[in-house]
């Protein structure tokens, strides 16, 4: 629901983004602290989501950008403005709920218009505007509808509608697609970043699903105690994770045990691996550390490989997801893996068989021994 105050434009005048930026916010509940020092920069037409566990301070950032809540110290500029003490009313903000929040006495036209009646549009721009938007978010000929008689996705997209339709700087999405089933959410992803990409609109993305994080934003944000572990686009976070946080909250990951040696390097299975990013200090050559790959950065081979690098393993459990199998081994010191292969090469890996477990020769991640 859009809280801009800002004079209507025409219906024809495009969306420009804007850029948003979050410096040393902190926020604290009590003796909980749900901001840290955050410290983001968000590009002009740009989309990011915001991703982490339960109680990260994902949510309070979007509260505090919409202005919701208010920080206990920091700043918080929108297109070089500092609007950290400006009320919500005044930021020309659009904003989506997760419960999609309609007025159930308003077909979804006036749904949609209901922000311009309140700045005293007149009527017949309020219905243009209204028809433009419902089309955008392809619900032509539904304007007098009311709530109950569309279906969650549709509710959800005259949600969205009723945002954009002041033309905010900045939409933020509240974990919009949470309450949605698979297929209408993988619907209606695709949709935003249609409609977020065609507007050229700023946006902020809270989500719980990293499926949906990776897949609609630019970049993502990945949270933990109230500071920014990483931001960085989808592609560059899963395989160049900063922090051993990030690499096992994003995607699957295998915590393997290795050597940490001289040279940036660590042994495992045999064999010598790049180490990428930063040798905790408490690792010292020598040490013993894990090992963080991801399932398909392991081969995997039927019977016993010949030579010293690779580890004895069984196929405890194969699974079919199309393209990919992924497999469940089980090493004799009862360490559990899991690989991913394309399907075509893993079709005599079944369960049960016996095969050698090698990884390929990427940049990993070490960490200290858990536990």
């Amino acid at each position: 629901m859009s809280v801009s105050v800002e004079s209507v434009t025409p219906a024809s005048a495009p969306t420009a983004g804007v850029p948003v930026r979050l410096e040393g916010l902190r926020r604290r509940f009590g003796t909980t602290t749900a901001l840290d020092g955050l410290d983001l920069d968000i590009a002009p037409g740009e989309l990011v989501a915001l991703l982490g566990p339960s109680g990260c301070g994902k949510t309070t950032a979007l509260r505090i950008i919409a202005g919701f809540e208010t920080a206990d110290s920091g700043v918080l500029t929108m297109d070089g403005q500092d609007v950290t003490r400006i009320p919500a009313h005044r930021r020309d903000i659009g904003m989506v709920f997760q419960s999609y929040s309609l007025f159930p006495n308003m077909t979804a036209a006036q749904n949609v218009g209901y922000g311009l009646r309140v700045r005293k549009a007149p009527a017949a721009e309020r219905d243009a505007r209204a028809a433009e938007l419902l089309d955008l978010v392809g619900l032509p000929g539904r304007g007098g509808h009311y709530p109950h008689q569309l279906s969650g996705g549709q509710q959800q997209r005259v949600a969205l509608a009723r945002a954009l339709a002041a033309r905010p700087r900045v939409l933020l999405l509240d974990e919009p697609l949470s309450a949605l089933d698979a297929k209408v959410r993988l619907t209606l992803r695709e949709e935003i970043r249609r409609i977020q990409l065609e507007l050229g609109i700023t946006t902020v993305f809270v989500t719980h699903d990293q499926e949906e994080a990776l897949s609609m934003a630019d970049r993502v944000a990945v949270m933990q105690n109230g500071r920014l572990e990483q931001c960085a686009a989808p592609a560059e976070l899963y395989e160049r994770p900063a922090t051993p946080f990030v690499a096992e909250f994003v995607g699957t990951m295998n915590r393997l045990p290795g050597t940490l040696r001289a040279g940036g390097t660590v042994e495992l299975f045999g064999r010598r691996l790049p180490v990428h990013g930063t040798v905790p200090d408490a690792c010292a050559e020598d040490s013993e550390v894990d090992v963080l790959v991801r399932p398909e950065g392991l081969a995997v081979a039927a019977g016993t490989v010949a030579g010293a690098e690779g580890a004895l393993a069984t196929v405890r459990v194969a699974t079919f997801l199309g393209a990919t199998t992924r497999l469940h081994l089980t090493t004799g010191s009862g360490l559990q893996i899991k690989a991913d292969l394309p399907s075509w090469e893993a079709g005599d890996l079944t369960a049960g068989t016996s095969c050698t477990l090698t990884p390929h020769d990427n940049p990993v991640l070490v960490a200290e021994r858990a536990g």
